[in-house]
């Protein structure tokens, strides 16, 4: 079951394989076609609507989780479980949503 705050390897017909970061709250997951994403990046930048992620959350390299570029995809495209952000996930999602809607 996929949850907020896990990484997940998103694979698409015609896209390469892509780590992304799950956005979308738990209780919404289950009875949603689409689920919203932050995608993985290893251009990092350090502002606050990128969420830096790792080894120790199951990425291979630096990278950052980034809300600038949310998007909503079936979850039938997230394939592989990598990980999982640490203590404070959740919150750090939050900062980055308030962050990227300015609010």
């Amino acid at each position: 079951m996929v949850a907020q705050a896990e990484l997940w390897l998103m694979e698409t017909p015609n896209r390469k394989r892509r780590p992304v970061l799950i956005v979308s709250r738990d209780e919404a997951i289950p009875v949603l076609n689409n689920i919203v994403v932050a995608p993985v990046t290893s251009r990092i930048r350090d502002i606050p609507t990128c969420i830096p992620v790792g080894a120790r959350e199951g990425i291979d390299h630096e990278s950052v989780a980034t809300f600038d570029n949310l998007v909503a995809v079936p979850r039938s495209v997230l394939t592989t479980r990598l990980g999982q952000l640490g203590v404070g996930g959740r919150q750090r999602i939050c900062a980055a949503l308030a962050a990227m809607a300015d609010c």
